[in-house]
């Protein structure tokens, strides 16, 4: 309770009115929910275990892994299998950048055995979070990928912290997760070890059949515009080329002259179809459909996954969702 109060005394942008006001409504939960019988003319209601971090008898042992967010968390599961319970902090469809923890998210980290994040200074939040729960470790997945640097000037020097968006770095990230289990619990490193590798083969054969896929479009043609900038590893991987409108989601506001620039980018080139991403507002790329007489062909999906009835519920079918887009949008269809 103390680490909770604690984060949301330093979280920017609330007054000390809304800091009291927000320990208070904590406070005050927590003692009804521990003090208050319930009615017995109303029914029981049972929390959910992704909402309170509760564990059912059959899970009791198993190691709890948090995920900073969606993509990160099918990886992992994929690794754990059954051994271990993975969560995400973020829901599907949040954007991550300029994600605000929430008194909920540090009592389940709290309750975690390990956290996974990406680094690259996607989690910008991570950092003061980790703070309030210092005893509860946590691993940076990316460690071991050769960044790209983000090329607008305005960033010069860091890096562009997507790269989960190519299944050669996946496969880096695969194995940091795949020592990170086997660390936390050896008892399953078998079962870890395994899965990590039937998981990895997959990734190697998705990322063999896109490859071929995109060869069918002619190597002047590749282009991909979108409205962020998050997709240089998958770009160079697949010899593409890379447009985007603003080079990090936390702008989400495009400028005329970054608007500007994608049109002359786009009538220059002929390219018949520009995107965007599912987690952001797509105006201003359709204006710049508008200008050019490109067709708009829909959302690519990079910061989150869909939900489970969406078509990228896993990280393998973003991947071939997001090329399938982009292939069908440059041929016209």
């Amino acid at each position: 309770m103390k680490e909770i109060l604690n984060y949301f005394q330093v979280r920017r942008r609330r007054s000390p009115s809304q800091t009291s006001l927000v320990a208070s409504g904590l406070l005050l939960g927590f003692w009804l929910s521990g003090c208050s019988p319930t009615p017995d003319n109303q029914p029981q209601v049972t929390a959910t275990p992704q909402a309170t971090n509760a564990v059912n008898p059959a899970k009791k042992d198993k190691k709890v892994i948090l995920t900073t967010f969606t993509v990160i968390a099918d990886m992992a599961r994929n690794v754990a299998g059954d051994k271990a319970i993975v969560e995400s902090l973020i829901k599907p469809g949040s954007e991550i950048h300029g994600y605000e923890p929430t008194p909920s998210d540090l009592v389940r980290a709290k309750s975690a055995n390990l956290i996974l994040d990406n680094g690259l200074n996607l989690e910008r939040w991570a950092e003061k979070f980790y703070n309030s729960v210092p005893k509860v470790p946590h691993i940076t997945i990316s460690n071991g990928i050769q960044p790209i640097e983000v090329a607008e000037d305005a960033y010069k020097g860091k890096p562009n912290p997507h790269a989960w968006m190519s299944p050669q770095n996946a496969l880096v990230y695969v194995e940091n997760i795949r020592k990170a289990l086997v660390d936390l619990d050896p008892a399953n490193a078998d079962t870890y070890n395994a899965n990590a590798q039937t998981y990895s083969q997959k990734i190697q054969e998705i990322d063999k059949n896109l490859k071929k896929e995109v060869s069918v479009i002619p190597l002047d043609k590749r282009y991909m515009v979108s409205c962020e900038g998050a997709f240089s590893y998958i770009t160079r991987d697949y010899s593409l080329k890379e447009v985007y409108l603003w080079a990090v989601n936390s702008e989400q506001q495009a400028t005329p002259k970054q608007v500007e620039k994608v049109i002359k980018t786009v009538k220059a080139n002929k390219i018949p179809t520009v995107f965007c991403e599912s987690t952001v507002n797509d105006k201003a790329q359709k204006e710049v459909a508008n200008a050019t007489g490109a067709k708009f062909g829909g959302v690519f999906y990079v910061d989150s996954l869909s939900p489970s009835d969406g078509p990228a519920s896993t990280y393998l079918k973003l991947l071939e969702y997001n090329v399938n887009t982009l292939i069908k949008g440059l041929q016209g269809n």
